[in-house]
């Protein structure tokens, strides 16, 4: 790993930050689209906002985004076993109160998925430079 700046990753990261603060903020009544796809694409936006500033292999990138997500739940797992709950309502929204497996499935998912798209983002510049 080394650091670098990669402006499409640094857009990416930009656009889907976009997207997670319009869930946060006007998805309350989505459902399991702000339950659960936000986690997937929070997951993708950890995994282009670490891109755009380090040159590292999709693999690598991928678990760290999902470690950051484990994280997040390990948090919360430990905030409800010791009883302590965050005060700021708005931290609250963005990190979330309550543990749940299936946000560990959704960081799992959102991980798989953009590996899967930097892997064949990689084979797609492979095959236009092999036909030049």
């Amino acid at each position: 790993m080394r650091p670098t700046f990669d402006p499409a990753s640094f857009l990416r990261a930009v656009l889907l930050f976009g997207i997670l603060v319009l869930l946060a903020v006007f998805g309350r009544n989505l459902g399991w689209v702000r339950g659960f796809l936000s986690d997937v694409l929070a997951v993708a936006w950890v995994f282009y906002a670490i891109r755009a500033f380090v040159t590292a292999g999709p693999a690598p990138v991928a678990a760290m985004a999902f470690a950051a997500g484990a994280a997040v739940e390990l948090v919360q797992y430990v905030l409800t076993v010791i009883d302590v709950r965050i005060p700021s309502r708005i931290l609250r929204i963005v990190v979330g109160a309550t543990p749940d497996w299936w946000d560990i499935l959704a960081y799992a998912i959102g991980a798989v998925v953009v590996f899967g798209f930097a892997v064949l983002a990689t084979d797609g510049r492979r095959e236009k430079q092999d036909r030049s």
